[in-house]
């Protein structure tokens, strides 16, 4: 084979670990590392056992990481995406079991007949190489709207997966949300095999995955210490929301909303209606909350509980305190600098530090007290 017919894997662009940055907040100065650097559209990262991490971008890279920052080299193996708008790859998991068989998780749009649909793909990571990829989970109402595509996974105590799925850009006047056969609209719950858990509360149903209904466009979720599921979800004009997703509850798109179309017209029947679950905590105007993180309280002993969710519109990290009362609900502190251009993911990593992926400087950042 000639050398123009060799595969090669050139290493990602970065910049070297960066030397802290200053970030002011509630609990004194906070140190703001650059780990990693070059990424175009980052939309997820995750932790490896060894110390590593990898970085999905969205038009269908992964890259992974070495311990502490360095050079990313590119894993091969990916499926196509389709990268129409919005979708794209979007989250990438690595599940607790993950050292028995280096088995990960990606969700991404699939292409398929009719456009995208969000699915979830499922792969053994072997170096900088995924095989015996796999398709575990494709939603049933595929469009050739390029939004709202969800896309967050979480993996659960006992092991099954969560996957946010937004309402597909129907607007306001669809009701694929509230449909109990479409996957639009909701949070879907399935085994790592794909099969669905017989405890699912629409197990017996037209779609028997579907866990909780009634979302917009839920682009962050998170597990609590209890084990409870949270998401938070892009409104309209206003009514971003966190909410706590309890097993077969209803969010009430696009039936009830706190914000209003961006026309300024009503949402349905108003804020609330009986049935229909009320947000945890609502936001007008729309911070456009991308990645959420529950913090452990491990670095931070008084931010134990709190939900760190990022903000794509106004670039900051938003502290949120559920035991202090605040507009919207929760009270609300804004850890902001000029590393936090659209932060589309925030982590915490196994030392309790908090890491975010930074869309408009396209890094990854490690928050941390000065000096750990």
């Amino acid at each position: 084979m000639s050398a123009a017919g060799l595969l090669t894997f050139p290493l990602v662009a970065f910049v070297a670990v960066q030397a802290a940055m200053a970030m002011e907040s509630s609990q004194g100065r906070l140190a703001v590392t650059g780990m990693a650097a070059g990424l175009v559209e980052p939309w997820s990262l995750a932790f490896l056992p060894d110390g590593g991490f990898l970085v999905t971008e969205r038009d269908g890279r992964l890259t992974r990481f070495p311990p502490g920052g360095g050079a990313g080299r590119p894993v091969a193996g990916l499926p196509a995406v389709f990268a129409e708008g919005q979708g794209g790859l979007f989250d990438v998991l690595v599940p607790r079991d993950f050292a028995r068989g280096g088995r990960l998780f990606l969700s991404l749009a699939a292409p398929v007949d009719g456009g995208g649909a969000t699915a979830i793909w499922s792969a053994r990571l072997e170096g900088d190489r995924l095989l015996d990829g796999r398709f575990i989970f494709v939603m049933n109402a595929a469009s050739d709207s390029g939004r709202h595509f969800g896309g967050r996974l979480v993996e659960a105590r006992d092991g099954t997966l969560f996957l946010t799925i937004g309402d597909r850009g129907t607007g306001p006047d669809g009701m694929e949300a509230q449909d109990p056969a479409s996957h639009a609209g909701k949070i879907v719950r399935i085994a790592k095999d794909g099969s669905v858990p017989p405890d699912n509360p629409f197990a017996g149903g037209p779609a028997p995955e579907i866990w909780s209904a009634g979302h917009r466009n839920p682009q962050g979720a998170a597990l609590d210490a209890q084990g409870d599921l949270w998401v938070s979800a892009h409104g309209a004009a206003g009514g971003d929301e966190i909410d706590r997703v309890p097993k077969g509850v209803n969010h009430g798109w696009p039936v009830i909303s706190y914000g209003t179309d961006y026309d300024g017209s009503p949402i349905g029947v108003g804020t609330a209606r009986e049935g229909l679950a009320q947000p945890d905590h609502y936001w007008d105007p729309s911070i456009a909350p991308s990645g959420h993180a529950i913090h452990s309280g491990r670095l931070w002993p008084d931010w134990a509980g709190d939900h760190f969710i990022g903000s794509l519109k106004f670039d900051y990290i938003a502290r949120m305190d559920p035991d202090r009362p605040g507009p919207g609900g929760w009270a609300e502190e804004a850890l902001q600098s000029p590393e936090t251009i659209r932060v589309r993911d925030v982590r915490e990593a196994p030392d309790g530090s908090i890491w975010f992926l930074s869309v408009g400087n396209g890094a990854v950042y490690r928050i941390a007290p000065p000096g750990r």
